[in-house]
């Protein structure tokens, strides 16, 4: 009886129904997931692969030939100072900017949800445009701006070199603080949004301030939101490549090793892809290590 039973529920009309549906939402999403198979799955596939491979020579001038490397790549990535260098480099950078960018990113959307705030959308729009402006156009601009002989600020880039060895780096700090700081804000301010104004009002009736508003209700709200533009800069700060190719025409402070990007970009171009391939997979687990430890310490920060 019961295997009779289980029989008549499947043919129910309802059990159609939720075949029909399962049938329908794999079709919506299958182009999705070919896409992604397609470009980004077999792409890391294939750059892991090409990782364990290594060209060999039969004599000084002998046919090259692909034979399976092992760790010889890894091992030599590890050996690279000037990779190596990079990622302090980058490491340093992002210490410093990512918070400064995130905290006016933050102050800038409490400013927005404070309501005291005249000509909203006229703000809003000013501190997203930079976000719209091209990276390379970007810092292009701010080269320009940096040179003594361009800028319309000469007496302050005559007195600082914004283009020498120690300021270079702050100075691509600057450029990508001016461009993301917009984006960020963006989504700070959509998550404020989404917040009931019921306890913002229960929190004034308690006497509380505009400033103790912000400081005790807004930011621990939004702190799922600070976690996402964290990981998102950290992310970023590690891909760091636009800013850097360009201001290298316009200053010898930035060799071809300065990030690790330039590194993975250097290296493809000798061409020694394999080598390559290795430095792109040690900076792909880096890039996920950080992520993955900002994420824990963050819980970690929520539970305590």
């Amino acid at each position: 009886m019961m295997a009779q039973a289980t029989v008549a529920a499947r043919r129910s009309p309802r059990g159609a129904a939720g075949r029909g549906r399962l049938g329908a939402a794999v079709l919506l999403l299958l182009p999705f997931f070919v896409l992604f198979a397609a470009f980004y799955l077999a792409p890391v596939a294939y750059a892991v692969y090409q990782s364990f491979l290594k060209v060999e020579r039969e004599g000084t001038f002998g046919a090259p030939r692909e034979v399976f490397g092992g760790f010889d790549q890894y091992a030599r990535v590890f050996q690279d100072d000037a990779f190596l260098a990079s990622f302090g480099r980058v490491l340093l950078f992002g210490i410093v900017q990512v918070p400064v960018m995130l905290g006016l990113a933050l102050l800038f959307a409490l400013l927005l949800d404070s309501g005291r705030l005249r000509f909203k959308r006229f703000f809003r729009l000013v501190f997203f445009v930079p976000y719209a402006v091209p990276g390379v156009i970007a810092a292009i601009i701010w080269g320009f701006l940096y040179s003594p002989s361009l800028s319309p600020f000469g007496w302050l880039t005559e007195r600082i070199e914004f283009m020498s060895g120690s300021v270079i780096l702050w100075s691509l700090a600057n450029v990508t603080t001016w461009m993301f700081t917009g984006y960020n804000m963006l989504i700070l301010y959509a998550a404020l949004k989404a917040v009931p104004p019921e306890l913002y009002e229960a929190a004034r009736m308690d006497g509380a301030g505009a400033v103790r508003v912000a400081w005790s209700v807004k930011i621990p709200l939004v702190r799922p939101a600070l976690v996402l533009t964290g990981v998102f800069s950290i992310i970023g700060t590690l891909q760091l490549f636009t800013e850097p190719q360009v201001f290298r025409s316009l200053t010898s402070a930035i060799t071809s090793t300065y990030t690790p990007n330039l590194v993975v970009f250097g290296t493809s171009n000798i061409p020694n892809f394999h080598l390559a391939a290795a430095f792109s997979v040690v900076l792909a687990l880096t890039t996920f290590a950080l992520s993955f430890g900002f994420l824990k310490i963050s819980q970690r920060g929520v539970q305590a």
